[in-house]
């Protein structure tokens, strides 16, 4: 992985090279969230918050289809084994 290098300026400012933000989806006016963890500073790309949506819309599709498909299996079983013993 290449490494960038950078100053600080005065006021604690510092430029993210164009080819990680490129690479992250960061653009001006967007809000970077700043972590530290064992000794270094990370710096996180903003949360595309459409994408993270489409996502959680897919696992809950899929969950649904899996439900439909167990729920026809459960039938089927019944149908064939009967009701089961108490």
């Amino acid at each position: 992985m290449p490494e960038f290098k950078r100053k600080v300026g005065d006021r604690g400012q510092v430029t993210i090279p164009k080819d990680l933000r490129d690479r992250r989806g960061i653009e001006g006016g967007d809000e970077i969230e700043f972590m530290e963890a064992n000794n270094e500073i990370l710096i996180k790309p903003p949360t595309d918050k459409e994408r993270l949506a489409e996502g959680y819309q897919k696992h809950a599709n899929r969950s649904r289809q899996l439900a439909e498909e167990m729920d026809g299996t459960s039938s089927e079983a019944t149908e064939h084994l009967g009701d089961t013993p108490d």
